[in-house]
């Protein structure tokens, strides 16, 4: 079946970029005269997926309003907002705590500071691989101290984790955006209760849960290395996806 759902997590103010979110969110910063959020529905509706939760938090408000401008233009997707109250004291597994019961059937998780091209995209939707997926890229040279790092092997994810030294083998990064399809849903929702019920879990990220899932059963990758993305964290990330999306 075609992917036909996703989930953005974008409840976070974004305050490493400073005076950039001082009274918006991340996801409202404009790149080539289209927001962050924008850019990623568009990318998700040229792509086929139908239905778009968007988990809010900070200037919940502001989301409101572009998304409420959106459906006055009669641009899809179809999306509603699950607002995460807990947004400042819980990490990203929190968002997907509140958004437990839109996983389910073949979803997408997408972080709400990662933009993709719809080539990208397209390939994501377009990968049958039942269970859990992890997009990832390659670098030519070392991967950094804020890199989301992954170990794989013949495709299947060993070890996920910022704190992954090269001496772990690390070989890839995660770009922020998850396909799950079959019993992969059900058991990422599953894991994703349990995390929160344990005592660090308003403290960890959804990928320490993805980490964890695959050392007891299989976790896939999906390689697309050469395709274009970029994540939105510090200053300097604005120039670079000013320049990326000038090509879209």
């Amino acid at each position: 079946m075609a992917m036909r759902q996703a989930i953005i997590l974008s409840a976070g103010q974004g305050s490493r970029l400073g005076q950039l979110t001082y009274d918006r969110p991340k996801c409202l910063i404009e790149f080539g005269g289209r927001s962050l959020l924008d850019r990623q529905l568009d990318v998700a509706a040229a792509c086929g997926i139908e239905r778009v939760v968007v988990v809010t938090g900070f200037r919940e408000d502001a989301v409101e309003a572009a998304l409420e401008r959106r459906r006055a233009a009669g641009q899809g997707p179809q999306v509603r907002t699950l607002f995460n109250p807990f947004y400042k004291v819980a990490d990203n597994t929190g968002s997907l705590f509140m958004a437990r019961e839109a996983l389910s059937g073949d979803t997408l998780v997408w972080n709400g500071d990662t933009m993709v091209s719809p080539a990208l995209m397209k390939k994501v939707v377009a990968n049958r691989q039942e269970g859990i997926c992890v997009t990832i890229d390659r670098k030519a040279e070392g991967y950094d101290a804020d890199d989301m790092k992954v170990v794989e092997e013949d495709g299947r994810l060993r070890s996920i984790g910022k704190r992954l030294a090269d001496a772990d083998g690390v070989n890839a990064e995660s770009i922020g955006l998850l396909a799950f399809r079959g019993d992969g849903t059900e058991r990422f929702r599953g894991a994703i209760e349990a995390a929160m019920r344990s005592p660090e879990g308003t403290q960890i990220w959804y990928l320490r849960v993805i980490h964890h899932l695959a050392q007891d059963s299989a976790v896939w990758t999906l390689d697309i290395a050469g395709q274009q993305w970029g994540e939105v964290d510090f200053p300097e990330d604005i120039e670079r996806a000013e320049a990326m999306v000038s090509g879209w």
